[in-house]
């Protein structure tokens, strides 16, 4: 059974989709922008300041299933310009810790609300 998933003060979805659905142990998490949750505003500056947001976005939807960002398996990265690789990947690595998820990392033509970076992920439950 596939249930979705909303989390209260997790940033409003800019479509017509849930922050996650669940399938059994799998939390599969939507893409999450650089939106601040207490504005509804892009959140300002370089991909740095992005990723930092988009990734407290994403622990957000997982800390309202009783998750962390420790519980996350795969993620995959959408970047609007590939040369923020090195950018968001620091952030990426601080935030994470030794925490190492599987990951893909795209450069896409164009984001949401035309962020720089955002970020999707499936986590799982623990048994």
């Amino acid at each position: 059974m596939i249930s979705p998933v909303f989390v209260p003060g997790a940033p409003e979805a800019v479509g017509p989709y849930a922050h996650a659905t669940q399938v059994g142990a799998l939390v599969f998490c939507s893409g999450q922008g650089p939106v601040d949750p207490a504005t509804g505003a892009l959140v300002a500056g370089d991909v740095r300041a992005q990723t930092r947001r988009v990734l407290a976005n994403l622990a957000l939807v997982l800390e309202g299933q009783g998750l962390t960002l420790h519980d996350v398996a795969k993620t995959t990265v959408f970047l609007k310009d590939m040369r923020d690789f090195a950018g968001m990947n620091d952030i990426y690595a601080e935030v994470f810790g030794p925490h190492r998820p599987a990951r893909s990392t795209v450069a896409v033509r164009e984001i949401p609300l035309d962020a720089l970076v955002e970020i999707e992920c499936i986590a799982v439950r623990p048994e």
